[in-house]
């Protein structure tokens, strides 16, 4: 099989509806251009929001968008925990909704450690927990620590919590709604560091210039662009380094 195109190039912003995979969205927008692709960073099947997917040359760029703090909507069913965290697991207890909730919720706001959910694509001797997960082997997840920058109650009703959240990279809000006593019912992301759901449209492919809005840009010269591609020049500023619109290399990555 032939590789993958560099061109097209650049960021997709993606409204990911419920049920399919990041992968499968990812595979959706590489058959359409034919170009490399990959996410900065996955939802669950049952999630839905913002997925950032980089094409082509730009793929390289996942380093500098994977670490960004994310923002989400969820609804927390207090009434159960399941053995995923969320409403495809099976129950695994049941109870009453606490009243007490603002006051368990304080207590998940600012630096927290919490449990890697059993269902979660991290690496346990070697193999992903979901998949021994699937096979019934009871392993002990570790524990991570996140940031919960902002924890906001929207509504309680019928033992279920509405939650308005901004997390650090690394945060499951599945691992945060069994900390609480319950499971994730519904998780919609609303914004990856300075990216918004609500400018989602997968017809559209930013310039690579213009997916890391975050760092300072500077204009450099077509005879320095060209150094730079070619290894005979390399920039330790972090910053984003162009030329006629197009993004040369941020840091020690160079764009072809």
């Amino acid at each position: 099989m032939p590789p993958r195109a560099l061109r097209p190039s650049g960021l997709v912003l993606v409204d990911k509806p419920a049920g399919p995979s990041s992968f499968a969205i990812v595979k959706r927008l590489r058959d359409r251009t034919g170009a490399r692709a990959g996410h900065a960073g996955t939802l669950d099947p049952f999630a839905t929001g913002l997925l950032l997917v980089l094409l082509g040359s730009a793929t390289r760029l996942a380093q500098y968008l994977v670490g960004l703090d994310k923002r989400y909507l969820t609804e927390i069913d207090l009434s159960a925990r399941t053995s995923t965290g969320d409403l495809e697991g099976e129950v695994v207890e049941r109870r009453e909704p606490p009243a007490d909730v603002e006051t368990r919720l304080a207590a998940l706001r600012g630096e927290i450690e919490l449990q890697v959910p059993a269902a979660s694509a991290v690496k346990i001797g070697g193999e992903r927990a979901y998949r021994l997960a699937r096979r019934g082997i009871a392993v002990e997840m570790p524990l991570r620590r996140s940031t919960v920058h902002s924890l906001a109650l929207l509504e309680y009703a019928g033992g279920v919590v509405r939650l308005d959240l901004r997390v650090s990279s690394g945060t499951y809000v599945r691992a945060i709604a069994d900390a609480l006593g319950g499971h994730c019912r519904s998780l919609r992301r609303l914004q990856v560091g300075p990216f918004s759901v609500e400018d989602a449209d997968q017809e559209r492919i930013l310039p690579a210039a213009e997916a890391l809005p975050f760092l300072p840009a500077r204009e450099v010269s077509a005879e320095e662009a060209q150094a730079l591609r070619q290894g005979r020049r390399r920039e330790t500023e972090h910053v984003r380094l162009v030329h006629a619109g197009e993004l040369v290399a941020v840091d020690g990555t160079v764009l072809p």
